[in-house]
């Protein structure tokens, strides 16, 4: 009987070309299809809650794939696990209804960006934050983030080459956070245009720097302009955290 398993993933997205399959290079998506197959002895497509680019990290990416299979759902995250590289683990796998999809069936998402603020770099975190020597305002950077929740076009915050058929999103909560040299950048929308989230750090890290006012954030929203805005920050910094599903379906990272 084919069934439709839902696979929470996390992964470190350092050695990869991001989640999807890639032509000149390696995509997670391709790992994980590749291991799937191997497992249920059949060919297996992966669908993914939605794309991260290359460095790009996931403490909760979400998929789902169709297979005919006996397996137990508790004891498919073992299989994956026991022939997927140290790189990339599957949380949990579940059964769910045929019609489920991760990616249309998203009702949000939560991002994470990591900003290492010291004068010399951690050799443990390189690969997980974007190091950032100078002194930040850390005031300034709060308020000019909480300027993006809610619904507006971010059209402004979108990198050259998106496909989006719209630019409008809503932003329901962002989250500022500093833990020592530590600065955690939470944000949760209903979805997000290509390197949004990143060209909101940047912007951040630059408000903080003084390089950008705190107003660029109001202007970018009504003139829809990306060159008022900062810096693309780096992609090493940006985990997708968690993903959240209508139908009581919900993943979330703790």
């Amino acid at each position: 009987m084919v069934r439709n398993i839902k696979i929470t993933v996390a992964y470190d997205g350092t050695s990869y070309n991001g989640w999807q399959t890639q032509t000149n290079g390696t995509g997670i998506q391709q790992v994980m299809e590749e291991a799937a197959s191997k497992i249920m002895k059949q060919k297996v497509e992966i669908t993914g809650s939605g794309r991260t680019d290359s460095g790009v990290h996931a403490l909760g990416q979400v998929a789902n794939f169709r297979a005919d299979t006996r397996i137990p759902q508790e004891k498919i995250k073992i299989a994956l696990n026991a022939v997927l590289p140290d790189d990339i683990s599957v949380l949990d796998s579940e059964d769910v209804p045929l019609e489920f999809n991760s990616r249309f069936d998203a009702h949000d998402k939560t991002y994470m960006y990591q900003i290492y603020n010291s004068r010399i770099g951690d050799p443990f975190l390189r690969n997980y934050s974007c190091f950032v020597p100078s002194n930040l305002d850390t005031e300034k950077m709060e308020r000019a983030f909480r300027l993006v929740e809610g619904e507006h076009d971010f059209y402004g915050f979108m990198a050259a080459g998106s496909q989006a058929k719209t630019t409008v999103r809503t932003v329901y909560e962002t989250r500022f956070e500093r833990h020592g040299n530590l600065i955690k950048l939470f944000i949760t929308g209903n979805g997000f245009l290509y390197n949004m989230v990143r060209i909101i750090a940047g912007t951040l890290i630059d408000i903080g720097k003084g390089t950008k006012e705190v107003s660029c954030i109001e202007k970018a929203l009504e003139e829809r302009e990306r060159s008022v805005l900062g810096q693309t920050a780096e992609p090493q910094g940006l985990f997708l955290v968690s993903v959240n599903y209508k139908k009581g379906l919900t993943i979330n990272y703790k």
